[in-house]
Parts: C-alpha cells; sequence; structure tokens
C-alpha cells in the first residue's frame, strides 16, 4: 500500500495533475511553518550548534533519492586525497539504535543503523554517528573520533546545525516536479532556496524545464557510473556477461528513484523483472518467497538489508558518482575561508 501511494504520488507530483491544487492550503501552511522555522534559527531565536570543525551538508529541496549517498562516497574520497579526515553524520533513517548518538560498528546490521548510513559505513571505511539530531552526531563524532571535517548526508533543513558549505542535488530529468511544496508538489523548501545554497549538483542530463533558469556558476553535473556486480553471499566480483546469461533476472529496488537504477541495467543490455519496493523497505522472506527459482539484482543500499535472509542469491550493483568541473575546488577554497576565520577567533 505504501509503495502504491509513493507511486501514486510521485506521478502526480512530476506531472500535470489538477486535483492536487486541492491540497493547495495545506501547502501554504507548510510553507509558513518552515519558513517561520528557518527564520527563527537564522534570527538567533534558536540556538544553532557550530562546530569547530568545517561541516558540509549534502541535501536536496525534493522528497525521493537525486543521488545524495553516491555523491557523498565521492566527496569523502576527494577529501582522503587531499590529507582530511573526513566522517559522516546521518539520522539513521530505518535503523533502531539502542542509544543515540550512535557510531556504526563493523558489526552492525541494518536494522540498527538504517540502510544509508550501513552502506556508507562499509563502502567508506569512515566513521558514520547517526543520530536524528545530527548535531548531537556531530558532537559524539569528534568526541569518539580524530576526523577534521564532517559530511552531512542530508540535513539540509537541519537548521539546528551550523555548516560551512551547503551542496543541493537534483535530478536531472525530474527537476523540481510541478514546483509547489507538499503536499501539491515535492518540494521540501521553496524554490528560491537554491539561490542560497553553495553549490547546485545536477544527476544527469539536464531535461526538466525547472532547472534551465537555475544559475549556472553554482551548477556543477553529477553522472552516475555503474561499477562492477558483487556477490550478495561473499562480494565477490561477477563479470557482466555471467549476469546476462542467467535464465530468470528480478530486480529488487526499494531506492527513492528505482527507475533510474532500472534504466541502468537495461542500458547495460540486462534483461530483467524489475520490482519496486518504497524506498528503505525492511525486506522480510515474504518479499521474496516467490523468487527461489530467479537469480537476484539488486542495489548496494538494498543489499545490505538482503543479504542474510533465507534463500537469496544473486548480485548487487555498486555506482560511482563523477561529478565535472570544479567543484571540489570550490568546496576547498570554502575550507581555506573557513580556516582563516577560525584564526581570526584566536
Amino acid at each position: 500500500m505504501h509503495n502504491q501511494l509513493q507511486s501514486f504520488l510521485n506521478r502526480a507530483w512530476y506531472g500535470r495533475v489538477r486535483w492536487l491544487l486541492l491540497l493547495w492550503p495545506l501547502s501554504a501552511l507548510f510553507r509558513l511553518l518552515a519558513q517561520r522555522r528557518r527564520d527563527q534559527f537564522l534570527q538567533g531565536k534558536k540556538q544553532v550548534y557550530r562546530a569547530p570543525v568545517p561541516v558540509i551538508v549534502v541535501g536536496n529541496i525534493t522528497v525521493g533519492g537525486t543521488g545524495k549517498t553516491p555523491l557523498t562516497i565521492w566527496l569523502v574520497q576527494q577529501l582522503q586525497a587531499r590529507g582530511f579526515r573526513p566522517g559522516i553524520v546521518s539520522r539513521g533513517y530505518g535503523g533502531n539504535a539502542p542509544q543515540y548518538p550512535h557510531l556504526i560498528a563493523q558489526n552492525d546490521t541494518a536494522v540498527i543503523a538504517g540502510d544509508e548510513p550501513l552502506m556508507l559505513a562499509r563502502r567508506t571505511g569512515v566513521p558514520v554517528m547517526i543520530d536524528p539530531d545530527r548535531s548531537a552526531a556531530v558532537q559524539a563524532l569528534l568526541q569518539q573520533t580524530d576526523c577534521n571535517i564532517v559530511i552531512s548526508d542530508d540535513g539540509l533543513q537541519h537548521y539546528r546545525l551550523g555548516r560551512t558549505f551547503e551542496l543541493v542535488v537534483l535530478d536531472g530529468s525530474r527537476g523540481l516536479g510541478n514546483g509547489e511544496l507538499l503536499p501539491v508538489g515535492p518540494l521540501r523548501e521553496p524554490e528560491a532556496r537554491l539561490q542560497q545554497v553553495d553549490a547546485i549538483v545536477v544527476n544527469g542530463e539536464v531535461r526538466h524545464p525547472s532547472l534551465y533558469a537555475l544559475p549556472s556558476a553554482f551548477r556543477h553535473a553529477l553522472r552516475i557510473v555503474p561499477g562492477t556486480f558483487k556477490s550478495l553471499l561473499d562480494h565477490s566480483d561477477c563479470p557482466l556477461e555471467t549476469v546476462r546469461t542467467q535464465s530468470r533476472l528480478v530486480v529488487i529496488a526499494g531506492i527513492g528513484n528505482p527507475q533510474r537504477f532500472f534504466d541502468t541495467l537495461h542500458q547495460l543490455g540486462i534483461q530483467c523483472e524489475c520490482r519496486a519496493f518504497p524506498d528503505h523497505h525492511a525486506y522480510s522472506a515474504q518479499d521474496i518467497a516467490d523468487l527461489q527459482d530467479a537469480t537476484l539484482l539488486t542495489t548496494e543500499k538494498d543489499a545490505v538489508k538482503l543479504q542474510g535472509l533465507p534463500g537469496v542469491k544473486g548480485w548487487y550493483l555498486p555506482v560511482d558518482a563523477e561529478v565535472q568541473g570544479d567543484l571540489i575546488d570550490v568546496i576547498i577554497a570554502a575550507l581555506q575561508r573557513f580556516e582563516l576565520s577560525r584564526q581570526h577567533l584566536y
């Protein structure tokens, strides 16, 4: 039912559905409350935690997947190559840690940590701290590790956390949808918010009209590149040709924009059945009960939840982000300005 509702709303938000205008009063209320909340932090009426190290927020203003997680991995790698010791903070959506803040451990499961934070921890090898209060997560991360820079996975609207650099990721095909705030449209904040961030990253070719007017000086192109298929059983590599020759392939994806993943597989020449689940879906044996004769294909994010289920066999596909242009140079310049401002304080 949740999956059907999610698909229904996505079709409405990213199409031209007139009945959504009936929800306009709720959208107007959402706008008022969101703006008032942000103003309270900007005007000092509510306290903002400012960390002693730089904080980079990787977020979006739309509901659904845009490519934040691959970009976060790319950013970790870029910063490490320049001598930084990054750590990640996340809400830990879908997890239920025994207490918060919680530093993800090697033997944690997605039930404890949430699927995205667990995948980020395993993929990058850097410390990942989860807490719905991201400012508390940052403080705990700095107390328990030697990180000297923090990346917040999502959290653009978490204004209690001060930030050095704001980076917004948008989907090139879906753009801003109908351009309306929730629940009439997919926006968490008004489109004008994009004029206040430090950089805008567009995932894929710019096709949606809502993106044409974005300031080109702050816009950077992102491309998601498929990696090598890996076994759900032991993470060993699998050649593409082996995947293509399986008799029955079923793709399972519980991510923000599953169609993008399905399209990637089709572009690789893979013939498969496709099954979409809600984002962050908690898989059970019942979900794959009719697939015992099939070979599964899934995303790296879904793999951390499917692994260990009885009868699971198949592969997952890691992806990497390729960012064109000078984004990392823009970020490094902001970090240098942060360091200079710190020196002037002492």
